[in-house]
């Protein structure tokens, strides 16, 4: 029996989509924006419920879409509710039309040719989702904002010669182009930015093999989409816009399989950009909502995304036209080594004890346009759980007069800089430690007084501060105090009578959005205004910035969710935690960008008795010592 979290197939894909086209209400012409599972309620899971699948629809130039969904067990269409006002993800399709279509226009072939430019087949055009800025252009249409770049050839690093001042307007649904904006020409960067090979020679000729092998084969197990590991379980699925999904992370202690986490992914993520002017301030993309990490997902390779003993999962995701296609390899699971996980040399006794840790990694890469986002969930042997998020690629570059140095941007080549920008994330964690029943804590260590209590004047404790409602828990880290959250059992105790908890630990850069509140992309990452976040759990509240953010005026997801100030006592909670980075761009960022790290740590609090890593056996004697040969050659 299939489970009620397996991956969609092809199969289940078509049957969806078959479905949907024999319905009366079916439009000929529509276009597919997604189909994805509907995953059960947490209630029901235990209950093998009705398989059931949703797809979205656009069934014209409106700015409406259509929700469908459709039981696969019934083979039936359940609900069909159209929803007027808002506008899906950019399709990909229509992305291409407006590039087509955008270099057939005579008024942008005339800004071309203004600056010199009379090979359109060179020109790189990147439509970029448009906002909400009050534009006549906006009303009533779903439209993107095309920006230029020229390249030498179609292998040549476009983003080296931005065609700056030059911004099109472009209706993707009527497939046509409004108005074609020049803010005025800027002289064009003549440095290539390639960075192949054999563009960057002489390449480093000293770098000895290094090879990581597993001869008796990794230690995970797979059983079509569940996972286990050490003392690990969970199950893995794969979202058109969230990407990776966890879902039911368990620790077997003692035998006893500890409920953690029922849900994790990243729900939204939004990229504002920090300079003003007209044709950089608009610049605010929502990679989530508005592009779908999921569907811009690239396939790994081994030796180079990821390395050691492999296993990956592909992931089946529908077309446009509502068939399935397979993005192989979009998933890469395999385990590292992660340094010392414990030591102690007992100077007293003569005895050292070592044990090295070791770590599960499942990640996946998607390349939104110019950046790339790889997501590492790392599991590892004493409970902790880490996402570590990686952002390379290339910085989207503006063009500038040589020898000047914007307000708002770095200088990064000659004539080329980058606006200052931010990457901010937002993860949902649905816990379930030890229990639907959790509640949140604040913690921070606080001074006290030098005084009869302090007569030292050293002392420090930790402050507890229970989260009681959506408003109060709305927060933001503080590095000073070493803030950190705590998701507690208020139902489970360990063996030293506390409660059992995980503890939610920023670990690196942890901003909030920089623009106003009250600016456009304010009000539609109302998210990012705060760390953190916690809802009672809802399972149609899912997206951290609403459904649908694509040209929204704002205030959706989040914002809306917790003004009515829900109670989170002793009920089933989600977290919600705001993270990522502020990017003032550097000249060692150019051409390609060096992988910039931001995350999270989630770390057992209470959860365990004692250190639950001591029955991690020793390496095998000689199994970490240096080649003898090499010793000797080195002596």
């Amino acid at each position: 029996m299939t489970h009620p979290l397996a991956m969609l197939t092809g199969e289940e894909i078509s049957q969806a989509s078959a479905l949907v086209r024999a319905d009366r209400r079916w439009t000929d012409g529509a276009t597919f924006v997604h189909t994805i599972l509907r995953e059960p309620a947490k209630a029901d899971l235990d209950a093998r419920p009705d398989r059931q699948v949703e797809v979205q629809l656009v069934t014209g130039p409106e700015i409406d879409v259509t929700e469908i969904v459709v039981s696969l067990t019934r083979s039936t269409v359940v609900t069909w509710d159209v929803v007027e006002g808002m506008r899906p993800t950019l399709l990909m399709s229509e992305a291409v039309h407006a590039i087509f279509t955008t270099k057939e226009h005579p008024d942008y072939i005339a800004a071309l040719a203004r600056r010199g430019i009379t090979d359109v087949d060179n020109v790189q055009i990147d439509p970029w989702p448009a906002g909400a800025f009050g534009y006549e252009a906006e009303q009533g249409r779903r439209i993107a904002r095309c920006i230029s770049f020229l390249r030498t050839d179609p292998q040549d690093n476009g983003y080296a010669r931005p065609i700056e001042g030059l911004i099109v307007h472009f209706d993707l649904g009527r497939k046509e182009v409004i108005e074609v904006i020049d803010h005025g020409v800027v002289t064009m960067a003549t440095q290539h930015a390639r960075y192949f090979a054999p563009d960057c020679e002489p390449l480093r000729t000293d770098l000895k093999p290094l090879e990581i092998t597993q001869p008796e084969g990794p230690s995970f197990t797979v059983d079509g989409n569940l996972v286990q590991w050490q003392k690990w379980s969970m199950r893995l699925t794969f979202d058109p816009y969230e990407g990776l999904v966890l879902h039911q992370v368990t620790y077997n202690d003692a035998g006893n399989e500890r409920s953690i986490l029922h849900r994790a992914s990243i729900t939204e993520m939004v990229v504002p950009y920090g300079d003003p002017a007209e044709t950089q301030g608009f610049k605010n993309a929502f990679d989530v909502g508005e592009w779908g990490l999921g569907r811009m997902t690239q396939s790994l390779t081994l030796g180079c995304d990821c390395l050691g003993e492999i296993h990956y999962f592909d992931a089946t995701l529908a077309k446009e036209d509502g068939e399935p296609y397979v993005i192989e390899n979009a998933i890469c699971m395999h385990e590292e080594d992660y340094g010392i996980l414990w030591k102690h040399v007992d100077l007293f006794g003569g005895t050292s004890e070592v044990r090295r840790s070791r770590r599960l990694v499942v990640s996946f890469i998607s390349t939104v346009g110019n950046y790339e986002y790889g997501f590492f969930w790392y599991f590892y042997q004493d409970g902790n759980i880490q996402l570590e998020v990686k952002l390379t690629g290339i910085v989207s570059p503006m063009a500038i007069e040589p020898g000047t140095q914007p307000e708002y941007a770095g200088v990064v080549a000659p004539g080329v800089a980058a606006p200052n920008h931010q990457h901010m994330f937002s993860a949902r964690l649905d816990f379930d430690v030890d229990g639907t029943t959790n509640e949140v804590y604040e913690v921070e260590a606080e001074r006290v007084a030098t005084g009869p209590e302090n007569p030292w004047g050293n002392a420090f404790r930790a402050k507890s501060n229970r989260l009681d409602s959506e408003s109060v828990a709305q927060r933001e880290t503080n590095s000073a105090t070493s803030r950190s959250w705590r998701i507690v059992s208020p139902t489970t105790q360990n063996g030293l009578g506390q409660p059992t908890a995980y503890k939610l630990v920023p670990t690196m850069s942890t901003p909030t959005l920089l623009a106003q509140p009250d600016s456009s992309v304010g009000r539609r990452a109302g998210f990012a205004q705060h760390n953190l976040w916690v809802t009672p759990y809802a399972p149609d509240e899912r997206r951290a910035a609403g459904n649908y953010p694509n040209q929204h005026d704002g205030g959706d997801g989040l914002p809306r969710w917790t003004a009515a100030d829900r109670s989170l006592v002793d009920t089933d909670i989600v977290v919600w935690y705001s993270f990522g980075i502020t990017h003032f761009v550097r000249p060692e960022d150019w051409p390609v960008m060096p992988v910039e790290y931001t995350g999270f740590l989630l770390t057992p609090f209470g959860f365990f008795d004692r250190n639950p890593a001591l029955d991690v056996p020793p390496s095998p004697e000689g199994h970490c010592h240096a080649n003898e040969q090499h010793k000797r050659d080195s002596a």
